[in-house]
């Protein structure tokens, strides 16, 4: 690190003062250093600074006001918090204010020498620029330009950041985002669907474990936290976590330090936690099916990526950029949208959002003969008509009149509406067919006939 680079440590005690410009200045940092809310204001005022370090408590006032200012007045430097042990509304309220980090007392060393480097590792110059985020999160509707501006500002933080939306939105993009923004661009990015672990395997997958620590371990295995050190570890469908495993979770990432299975000892990690669920996580909270102090302590910020049909601006760039990289990716020269493909797809609901387009534009580009493709070659699914709704008459089953009750319509109107439902189920569960078949009531024997019987690949 530069010698160039300074810190400004707030504490009114001396001795953690002291502690934080050694450890400090072995880092390469100059430190100045302040007692006071008003010292450091001072300071503020005279010098620029690459980080600060703030404790909660100070004689003339809260360290969370001076957090304020600093992201108001001091947008570019970084500041963390110094909290009491096990003080985490302090944390959040801290991270909420606009920190960047904060470290507890008594104060870890090796903890602060990461948050240290992650702070003076965020790319400036980078960070919040609009082509680097658009090159990922296409768009140019409002509801896409809000999001991008938004990563920006997080991706400079060490927050934990949950990712709300719909299936097939792009929330691991949208967390692939963050992470590559921020100051930890260097490290590894691990996603882990929680959904998709066995109960009886979460600690040892999350921990890892010890050789002969239960039957089968036969060898030191590292967990996902290990895995994320130095990077980012995300979560997501978190609300699929069984209770027992939230409370684990929560000490990891409070306590910034992980057990693993068969271990005597604690070991260190220094991992950014993103999450994400399709489903509403505060409802589950007061249905008892999720811990609210788990939700607080990864929800301090909160995404929320649009739907597509609530972005239908996009739909244009969007099926150009997918059919540019999907002909790329076949050598093929890129096919033309029709006029008629393009107002198809803009009164399509779009229930499996841009995960659906992706593979609409996908199957359409390998049955399309000519250059361009058409309304016809797109193959949309035929969504029942809403519930509520009397469909009007005609012959077409999507048109069906209630009154009508020859025997050759009412199959074909409920096949389709079942088409529709294990669509758009399939969809929901990322074409886990045994997810799925749960999710219908039907076994997966059954729904492996139906799948024939309606031709459903």
């Amino acid at each position: 690190m530069a010698e160039s680079r300074s810190a400004l440590v707030v504490d009114d005690e001396r001795d953690i003062r002291e502690l934080l410009v050694m450890t400090l200045g072995r880092m390469g940092l100059r430190c100045d250093t302040a007692s006071s809310l008003a010292d450091a204001r001072n300071q503020l005022q005279r010098n620029r600074y690459d980080l600060c370090l703030t404790d909660m408590r100070l004689p003339d006032g809260s360290g969370i006001d001076l957090i304020a200012e600093i992201s108001q007045k001091h947008p570019e430097t970084p500041v963390a918090m110094i909290t009491a042990f096990g003080n985490v509304e302090a944390a959040v309220e801290a991270l909420k204010a606009g920190a960047f980090d904060f470290v507890a007392k008594p104060v870890d060393l090796a903890v602060l020498r990461d948050l240290v480097r992650h702070a003076l590792e965020i790319d400036h110059s980078r960070r919040g620029s609009p082509d680097v985020v658009a090159s990922r999160l296409h768009g140019q509707s409002p509801a896409m330009a809000s999001l991008r501006q938004t990563i920006a500002k997080v991706a400079r933080s060490q927050a934990p950041v949950y990712i709300a939306g719909e299936s097939g939105v792009g929330k691991e993009l949208t967390a692939r985002t963050i992470h590559a923004e921020g100051g930890r661009a260097a490290g590894p990015f691990i996603p882990v669907n929680c959904g998709a672990i066995p109960t009886e395997l979460m600690e040892s997958e999350f921990f890892g474990h010890k050789k002969g620590s239960f039957t089968g371990a036969h060898a030191d295995k590292p967990g996902l936290f290990q895995a994320a050190d130095g990077g980012t570890l995300f979560l997501d469908e978190v609300a699929e976590l069984p209770l027992a495993m939230q409370v684990k979770l929560l000490r990891a990432i409070q306590e910034k330090s992980i057990r693993a299975v068969g271990a005597n000892a604690e070991a260190i990690v220094d991992v950014r936690i993103l999450s994400a669920t399709h489903k509403d996580l505060g409802a589950l909270v007061a249905e008892g099916r999720f811990r609210q102090d788990l939700y607080y302590r990864i929800n301090v910020i909160e995404l929320r990526v649009p739907p597509l049909r609530e972005r239908r601006e996009d739909l244009p760039g969007l099926s150009r950029m997918i059919l540019e990289r999907l002909a790329g990716d076949q050598g093929r020269t890129v096919p033309h949208l029709g006029e008629d493909a393009l107002a198809a797809l803009q009164d399509y609901p779009f229930p499996g959002n841009v995960r659906e387009l992706e593979n609409i534009l996908e199957r359409a580009l390998a049955m399309a003969e000519g250059d361009t493709l058409d309304a016809a070659d797109l193959q949309l699914p035929r969504l029942p008509p809403p519930a509520a709704a009397s469909p009007p008459a005609g012959g077409d089953p999507r048109t069906l009149d209630p009154r009508d009750t020859s025997t050759s319509a009412l199959p074909s109107y409920i096949e389709e509406i079942e088409r529709a439902a294990i669509q758009h189920a399939l969809q929901e569960n990322r074409y886990n067919k045994t997810r799925t078949a749960a999710a219908l009531g039907i076994t997966f024997r059954a729904l492996r006939y139906k799948l024939k019987k309606l031709g459903i690949d």
